[in-house]
């Protein structure tokens, strides 16, 4: 009897030894913590590559036998290892774009920013307009002597740069600035000549002084009246931006990237690197509804799902309300800081509810932007109706992106429904300050950045940053998903710290949870044999250092497709 065992694993290690010989490795992983994202295997000392794909998790030992003569091992030295951070929401151009451009994050005042805008104008030819996007008025330091509504006025910017367009978006991309020079070129300046003297815009607004005449800000669907006469970014700026949005992804540990409204244009460019093989990024994209024939089109068509797992394209984004900061967002009752107003929305919900229907029928997901309790509201209640309309379709995994403001009765309806709140955590940081000013503190408590509520609900959260809405950095979003603060470390204990995640969560909502808004989970999102070689290296263990260290961590190295595509 004991013949015959050693017989056996003399056989077994034959074939072990066999198969090693003819399927080496290609990467062996080792030397560091390893988080999966697995619950039947929650850390792990090694990971196996082979190709694109994870071929074992699991001992170190173990991992070594898969070793062979041109097998790469890479010694994490003590760093941390997780599945490939996938941004759940964010506008993959706009962030190339931003660094082509004016990037006015980091202004403290009004001040600054005409002189980073005069600095500009100095470099530029006479008549060529400057572009910038980022500044957010309630985040100054310093607030404008004049302000109307809640923003500052444009003399100031106009004076600096008489000889140049300019047009700044906000940094929440649902309002902009524009100089005079600007205006003059729009034939919105002197208003009351024009027959949008009141600064009605059907889904936006002119913000009008005392005296009926533009401040220089444009609220919503009200850009449009400037950004139509920007002259179209050509083919090589298109790429350049591109380029530069997938090194920042990289930069910043992203493997995959929800893209949250995408042109025509832009599909095809991410076509071409796809075909070129430079994509680099794992894309999912949202068309966008603004675009009703590229909805038709793609709805009659149907979905697109890439074997190779670069460029899939099965969900349509629509804009349905505007921005806190903005006053454009959708409420049930009006601005606690501008009483009588209630913000709007910026598409009809019959087009909401017309789009549902489509997209049910043809197997695309619904992810609609949604930041005020009112837009949230009628969005659940489309979604539900077009739900009860077709009981066939059981996973459609629509969405709501941002989900920011809830009423209390509508928060357990996204579990009951199954809709995914698609919510950037680093909003909460940046926002909340704030944000009381609009709401109020009884709302703000009852229904904002409700993360623990909503998945006690049941619902699945999808993380993110909006960039270039914020910097794409996860990092600060993990820290505000866990602790409530702002990056300043405020207030102790954390605002309204009942809805804080768990490092579990968190780490969730940037992985497996991410993967499963895009209906990926089987594919990415978790370290296990069978998925995507996605993966990201931390300098720190974020899962067990000390709140006080979580901002410090940098990203060491990100891996895509079992591939290094950048190092720290």
């Amino acid at each position: 009897m004991n013949k015959l065992i050693l017989c056996l694993v003399a056989v077994m290690l034959a074939v072990t030894s066999c198969r090693q010989k003819t399927q080496p490795a290609d990467l062996i992983i080792y030397g560091g913590t390893i988080y999966t994202v697995n619950d039947k295997q929650p850390v792990v000392e090694a990971v196996v590559v082979r190709g694109d794909k994870i071929e074992y998790a699991g001992t170190q030992q173990e991992a070594l036998r898969y070793k062979g003569e041109a097998t790469q091992l890479l010694n994490l030295e003590g760093k941390v290892m997780t599945p490939g951070f996938i941004e759940g929401h964010g506008h993959l151009m706009g962030v190339g774009y931003n660094e082509l451009n004016l990037d006015l994050m980091d202004v403290k005042s009004y001040d600054e920013l005409v002189e980073r805008v005069r600095e500009a104008a100095t470099r530029a030819q006479p008549g060529q307009w400057i572009l910038g996007r980022g500044w957010h008025q309630d985040k100054w330091d310093v607030k404008p002597e004049r302000m109307v509504k809640g923003f500052q006025t444009h003399h100031k910017l106009s004076e600096a740069t008489p000889n140049n367009p300019v047009f700044l978006r906000h940094a929440s991309g649902h309002a902009a600035m524009a100089n005079a020079k600007a205006m003059e070129i729009a034939g919105v300046n002197p208003l009351a000549k024009d027959k949008t003297a009141k600064g009605n815009i059907e889904g936006g607004e002119i913000i009008l002084d005392e005296l009926g005449n533009p401040t220089g800000i444009f609220n919503e669907r009200a850009m449009s009246l400037i950004a139509r006469h920007i002259p179209e970014d050509n083919d090589e700026r298109d790429r350049q931006a591109l380029e530069r949005a997938i090194q920042a992804c990289w930069r910043n540990g992203i493997t995959g990237f929800h893209d949250a409204g995408t042109s025509r244009e832009n599909i095809a460019l991410y076509r071409t690197f796809r075909d070129e093989g430079k994509l680099g990024v794992r894309l999912y994209v949202m068309l966008t509804g603004w675009d009703r024939d590229l909805v038709h089109e793609w709805v009659k068509k149907g979905v697109e799902i890439d074997p190779a797992n670069w460029l899939t394209i099965r969900s349509i984004k629509l804009n349905c309300d505007g921005a806190l900061g903005s006053r454009g967002a959708w409420l049930l009752e009006p601005y606690s800081d501008r009483p009588g107003f209630y913000g709007m929305a910026t598409l009809s919900m019959d087009t909401v509810l017309a789009t549902s229907r489509a997209a049910l029928k043809s197997g695309f997901q619904v992810c609609s932007h949604a930041i005020g309790d009112r837009a949230n509201r009628e969005i659940l209640d489309r979604y539900e109706l077009a739900f009860n309309e077709n009981p066939d379709v059981r996973d459609h995994r629509f969405r709501i992106e941002h989900a920011q403001h809830l009423h209390p009765a509508d928060i357990p309806r996204f579990g009951k429904l199954g809709v995914i709140p698609a919510m950037q955590a680093i909003h909460m940081s940046s926002d909340r300050p704030w944000a009381i000013e609009r709401l109020g503190e009884k709302r703000i408590k009852e229904g904002a950045y409700m993360w623990q509520s909503l998945l006690k609900s049941g619902a699945v959260i999808v993380n993110g940053t909006d960039a270039p809405v914020e910097p794409l950095n996860p990092i600060p979003s993990f820290y505000a998903s866990v602790t409530r603060k702002t990056l300043k470390g405020e207030p102790e204990g954390g605002y309204e710290p009942e809805e804080k995640m768990t490092r579990e969560q968190a780490l969730r909502s940037y992985t497996l949870d991410a993967a499963f808004g895009a209906f990926e989970e089987k594919i990415k999102g978790s370290i296990e044999a069978g998925k995507l070689a996605d993966f990201t290296v931390f300098s720190a263990d974020i899962m067990t250092a000390p709140e006080s260290e979580l901002l410090k961590t940098e990203v060491a190295m990100t891996i895509v497709g079992g591939k290094v595509v950048y190092k720290k």
